[in-house]
């Protein structure tokens, strides 16, 4: 029984792994095509994210909201280092997966680190407030 509830609690982190990441890269698109950061999609982002986890990977509150917590933090990382991405292929005349092949994970990092300002880490934490205010409301609805 422990290592069925030890199994669930690990595929509820895959999945909350995997929506983060899945919302990050869907995030990507918008963000090519204005040319420009939209550190204010994260308010939107946590919101989908917890609701997602709430409603199809976890039953539990507190797991939800840490779950909900990663997920966006996640795809709040995980857009910035694509964006970067896109930018050294775009600069370079690369592919994308060639860029970040050529670049590698710590430069990726590194330039996404440097390029985040005060405005997008406002807009990180709004997320990350939604995503716990979404997964809580919900999770006092459904309990």
């Amino acid at each position: 029984m422990i290592l069925q509830r030890v199994l669930g609690e690990l595929f509820a982190l895959i999945c909350a792994v995997m929506l983060g990441l899945a919302a990050g890269a869907i995030w990507l698109v918008p963000v090519v095509m204005v040319r420009r950061p939209l550190p204010e999609l994260a308010v939107p982002a946590g919101w989908i994210l917890a609701f997602a986890i709430r409603q199809w990977v976890h039953g539990r509150k507190w797991n939800v909201l840490l779950l909900a917590w990663l997920a966006t933090a996640l795809a709040c990382v995980y857009v910035r280092v694509l964006a970067v991405a896109t930018d050294v292929a775009d600069m370079m005349g690369f592919g994308m997966v060639e860029a970040m092949r050529t670049a590698g994970y710590s430069m990726l990092m590194d330039l996404a680190r440097m390029g985040i300002t005060p405005r997008d880490i406002y807009w990180d934490v709004a997320g990350l407030i939604v995503a716990a205010i979404v997964s809580l409301r919900s999770a006092a609805k459904k309990n």
